[in-house]
């Protein structure tokens, strides 16, 4: 069965790339690094640092959410680098950004593709002692080659959703097989281990969610006060993360709330999670009448959101400390389409109010944890969404009361990050250790 996945991949492999060549049209990072994507490397120098430990971080959400993770790893193993593995540009992006400070004991690159092929040349280079895979990414032949290699796959921060969970019974085999491969998962809740002991993965470990553990960094505070004093005082609403087919139902309860709920100078942050469509995005407010300005033009010397903007479109990358810190209350995209949500984790962190749909299968318990905190909301459709939004902005003391909960909630359930370093000392040399 490995061997057909892998055979598979191989058939695959022009339409695999030229997906990539054209997905460059929009995102150039697409198109640079191929020769790593195909697991072909230049010559290791002789002094290169042999103790790796490689962590995947398929994009922005876990590269973010890795954070705590790689700050522990490397203070706990002074004697190892980490090799950062990532799907996407923007993933590689956020990397670079976050874990610059680390300089050579941080290295990054893309994931190669799954075939036996790859991936062995993956090992031979590198020669990792563990691998870390972060949240969902399970890949057949990966997993197959280190264990042929000796290096022990560990899944962090590990969640699998009921919906997950069906689809990969559907690959029978091929994923029983996976499954037993991986060494340890730490889950975050209760409910993901079971689903992952379903599967037969060995040994499974509740740790909660590391995301609870990042902190917010002092400079996207300081970008997001900056970005504030440029809105001024009027009322920010922020729609974070938002995904296709979302932002239109936003922008039309908006243009109506307007004239009706909302305060009438209530500024709507749109921050979609993609930044392919921020053009798109633009387009779409533009055809309702909507004035828009751009959060890139704000860096601008002497820039300010004008009086008569509407929208404010957030076509930056590793800003979203920033934009939570700026805003008045947050909703957390991919909620309003059944697309699983995203982590209301950092809003909360914040102390900003959030709001969220009902579509919210890949983070269900930390949202009816929030919500029962009395740190999120529930809203069923957009027009909920400006009604919601409208009442919290013209009351300051239920908003406040209500950030308040939501930041207690965020500090009440830190302390992932160690729990699962703890499970991995009998996974590396002792010699690496501190």
């Amino acid at each position: 069965m490995l061997r057909l996945y892998s055979l598979m991949w191989w058939l695959a492999m022009p339409l695999v790339l030229g997906r990539l060549w054209w997905r460059g049209r929009q995102e150039a990072g697409y198109r640079q690094h191929w020769n790593e994507r195909l697991a072909i490397y230049r010559p290791r120098a002789a002094n290169d640092e042999p103790h790796t430990i490689w962590l995947h971080a398929v994009s922005v959400g876990e590269t973010r959410a890795a954070e705590p993770l790689v700050d522990a790893l490397l203070k706990q193993y002074p004697r190892s680098r980490i090799v950062m593995t990532h799907m996407t540009p923007t993933g590689r992006a956020t990397g670079k950004q976050l874990f610059g400070k680390h300089g050579a004991r941080l290295a990054q690159a893309y994931l190669p593709y799954d075939t036996m092929t790859m991936v062995r040349r993956f090992i031979r280079h590198f020669e990792p002692r563990i691998c870390i895979l972060m949240e969902t990414e399970v890949w057949p032949t990966l997993i197959a080659e280190c264990g042929k290699a000796g290096v022990p796959v560990v899944l962090a921060n590990a969640r699998l959703s009921e919906r997950s969970l069906r689809k990969a019974r559907k690959l029978g085999k091929l994923i029983a097989d996976a499954a037993r491969g991986i060494t340890l998962v730490a889950a975050q809740t209760e409910a993901d281990a079971e689903r992952v002991r379903s599967l037969g993965v060995p040994q499974v470990a509740v740790t909660g969610s590391i995301k609870f553990d990042v902190l917010v960094p002092a400079a996207a505070l300081a970008t997001g006060a900056a970005l504030r004093a440029q809105i001024g005082g009027r009322p920010v609403l922020l729609c974070a993360s938002t995904r296709e087919g979302e932002e239109e139902l936003i922008l039309d309860a908006f243009r109506s709330a307007l004239a009706g709920t909302l305060p009438a100078d209530t500024l709507l942050l749109l921050v979609p999670r993609h930044p392919q469509r921020f053009d798109a995005v633009e387009q779409m407010a533009v055809a309702r009448g909507l004035p828009l300005q751009r959060r890139s033009a704000l860096a601008q010397p002497g820039a300010s959101v004008a009086a008569g903007t509407q929208v404010l479109l957030g076509d930056s990358m590793g800003e979203m400390f920033a934009y939570y810190s700026a805003c008045d209350l947050a909703f957390i995209g991919g909620s309003l389409q059944p697309l699983g949500g995203q982590n209301l984790i950092e809003a909360a962190a914040l102390g900003k109010p959030v709001l969220i749909g009902e579509h919210t299968f890949n983070f269900a318990l930390v949202t009816e944890q929030a919500v029962e905190a009395g740190g999120a909301a529930r809203i069923a459709s957009a027009g909920d969404l400006m009604q919601q939004a409208a009442a919290l902005l013209r009351d300051d003391g239920a908003r406040t009361a209500m950030g308040r909960s939501a930041q207690a909630f965020a500090n009440q359930h830190r302390g992932a990050t160690a729990r699962t370093l703890a499970l991995l000392p009998p996974l590396l040399p002792s010699h690496q250790a501190a």
